[in-house]
């Protein structure tokens, strides 16, 4: 069974599913970020370097987002957007 599979069994379950859709904000912006890094062709040590810190620093605060277990804070995320050539933006949305 490959990972696709594995997956799609597992959200078949009710109680998985609502703890995967619960995540989905961590999800969509983990893969802002790795988009923004990969973008600016930049390793996780090249980052940490822009940013004043060392490369397991950005692994676990990449890693953290996909846990859900750490939320990092938005200096922190404002500093490894400038960090990649970007800048954070962050939006309170209704619910439609």
């Amino acid at each position: 069974m490959n990972h696709a599979d594995l997956k799609n069994k597992a959200l078949q379950r009710q109680a998985v599913k609502a703890e995967y859709d619960e995540l989905e904000t961590e999800f969509a912006l983990l893969r802002d970020l790795l988009k923004a890094r990969q973008h600016a062709n930049l390793s996780q040590a090249d980052v940490a370097e822009r940013m004043g810190t060392k490369a397991p620093a950005i692994t676990r605060l990449e890693s953290s987002l996909s846990s859900g277990k750490h939320s990092p804070s938005i200096a922190t995320l404002k500093k490894y957007a400038e960090a990649v050539g970007c800048h954070l933006e962050v939006r309170i949305v209704a619910n439609t």
